[in-house]
């Protein structure tokens, strides 16, 4: 399939008369298009197409209903319907009304095209662009950024069905490309105990008949990997990615020990960052965050919040959802530096908020990272009394350090700390500390002298400062902008399933986010033009009688 740039040109007469008669106050689609013009240009992917083939369906105009199928929360048929028997969406894509549109899979294959292009951000990118040359998108002021769990498209599976559910998908891959060498390989009661969906229900009930079944999947795992890389199978077997999968989930639950294979227990399991949750999406993660558990990813939106311009999502990451929030803070400031687009004020909460960031992301990026810093650790900070690390002065050009009673440091030794970060341990003379009055507000050593462990000179100012300014109510009334983020995870919820993956695989939910990003861009663009205000916060009935 080709690729023949067309002139989008104009919307054709008789679909722009029948629109004006069937919308006469306007719509969605017909405003967009008087304010955006064509959004999309079949130049803008010319890279994901050959120059020779038969010519395809307009990739902008793909774009541009795939996009729309968010808005509205369809499916790829339903979109592809509308296409054909909806007059708003003719207006907005230029079509003549006897247009018969396309196959539902072509949206597929579109998907797909961008995914192994690699740059599935760029139509976001595109569409910002265009709001910019529109008017709609300046250099932000003031953005904020928050994330959400997104669960993957497979179910949660226990160790007994996960084992057994990966070897069954190995069975089926190999069923599928060598059946005959399969037949002759496995044993005649596999065909029973793999041959359709391992669900809890149907194991067994008590705890020494499950270790048993356990055993079981796990030697007639190693059973099947072993035929694979035997003399008498074809190498290439052993690349299948089911295959491969049955032998990263076996590394991951089961262990030689004396010859005899076992199951890993708790503590020898890999940590959850690298532990597979289904065969049939290897990139989803299990993660734990506030009590809420789930197996998927998390997405990362950050959006305009400055009251002049409309509320536009400016970036969105998807990541697995082990990877914390603040892993991702550099990258979407480096992002949205690049596209002319980062904020003079960045609002986040703590968990994108690190020291390292705060002391340099001013001089990095020129952007001010705005969100409420961790609290002190250390049994002082967390009682409110006693002498935290900041009731000592800091000398750090002759590296030395005073405590509240007037007694310098004696020892001062850099060092790197747990995860590798430059560290400074600063000790007293049990001199001063043993017969020190004030002792108990100190140190819980009975017998020896109080250290103090400090981070480099600029993210310890950083953090002094970054505690100091957040008591004050100017920080606050700054800081309260934040919350606003949580209307675009609901809008999202609502309209596009943005907490549930429709596909499976990072990169292809990392499409769909975008797909969801841009949604919601030409949402809040027409409510904009509409002047439609913001929805007030919710209260209930109840709430609302609480004293004041």
């Amino acid at each position: 399939m080709s690729l023949p740039p067309r002139d989008p040109g104009e919307v054709p007469a008789q679909t722009a008369e029948v629109a004006y008669l069937a919308f006469p106050k306007g719509c969605l689609c017909m405003r967009l298009r008087e304010v955006l013009g064509p959004v999309f240009r079949d130049e803008d992917f010319a890279g994901l197409y050959p120059v020779r083939g038969k010519p395809g369906w307009s990739p902008a105009q793909l774009a541009l209903v795939s996009i729309l199928q968010f808005t509205e929360g369809l499916s790829d048929r339903q979109a592809a319907a509308a296409v054909r028997a909806r007059i708003d969406w003719k207006f907005l894509l230029g079509l003549e009304l006897t247009d018969a549109g396309f196959d539902h899979s072509l949206l597929s294959e579109f998907r797909d095209r961008n995914i192994k292009g690699r740059d599935p951000e760029r139509l976001l990118d595109l569409l910002l662009d265009r709001m910019r040359k529109a008017g709609l998108l300046k250099r932000p002021g003031q953005q904020r950024t928050d994330s959400t769990h997104v669960l993957a498209a497979v179910r949660r599976l226990n160790r007994l069905e996960l084992t057994a559910e990966h070897l069954r998908a190995a069975l089926n891959a190999l069923a599928t490309v060598a059946p005959e060498w399969l037949a002759a390989t496995v044993p005649v009661d596999w065909f029973d105990r793999y041959g359709r969906r391992i669900e809890n229900y149907r194991l067994p009930r008590a705890e020494q008949e499950r270790t048993a079944y356990f055993e079981q999947t796990g030697q007639d795992g190693v059973l099947l990997l072993d035929a694979v890389h035997g003399p008498g199978s074809a190498p290439w077997l052993r690349e299948l990615p089911q295959v491969r999968g049955l032998q990263s989930c076996w590394d991951q639950q089961y262990v030689m020990d004396g010859g005899r294979l076992r199951a890993r227990t708790p503590k020898e399991m890999p940590p959850s960052h690298e532990r597979l949750e289904s065969p049939y999406d290897p990139d989803a993660r299990y993660s734990i965050k506030r009590g809420c558990e789930w197996s998927g990813y998390k997405i990362h939106l950050t959006e305009v919040c400055d009251s002049d311009v409309p509320h536009l999502i400016t970036h969105v990451t998807t990541t697995v959802a082990t990877v914390t929030d603040v892993e991702v803070t550099e990258e979407i400031h480096s992002d949205l530096d690049t596209h002319g687009l980062l904020a003079g004020e960045h609002l986040v909460d703590r968990g994108y908020v690190s020291a390292a960031l705060l002391a340099n992301s001013q001089a990095a990026h020129g952007v001010e990272l705005i969100g409420p810093i961790r609290e002190d650790v250390t049994w002082q900070g967390r009682a409110g009394q006693g002498f935290d690390v900041d009731s000592f002065a800091i000398d750090w050009d002759n590296q030395q350090a005073t405590c509240p009673q007037g007694h310098r440091s004696v020892r001062w030794k850099p060092h790197l700390g747990r995860y590798g970060h430059p560290e400074s341990d600063v000790f007293f003379s049990p001199k001063y500390c043993l017969p020190c009055p004030v002792r108990s507000q100190c140190t819980g050593s009975k017998t020896g002298e109080r250290k103090v462990t400090l981070g480099p000179r600029e993210e310890h100012e950083a953090i002094r400062r970054a505690r100091r300014d957040q008591q004050t109510d100017t920080w606050k009334q700054r800081y309260a902008a934040r919350a606003g983020v949580e209307a675009a995870f609901g809008q999202g919820l609502r309209l596009c399933g943005l907490r549930r993956s429709r596909y499976r695989g990072v990169d292809k939910t990392r499409f769909q986010h975008v797909l969801t990003a841009a949604a919601l861009n030409l949402l809040r663009t027409d409510a904009w033009l509409t002047e439609t205000p913001l929805a007030k916060t919710r209260t209930s009935r109840f709430r609302r009688l609480r004293p004041q």
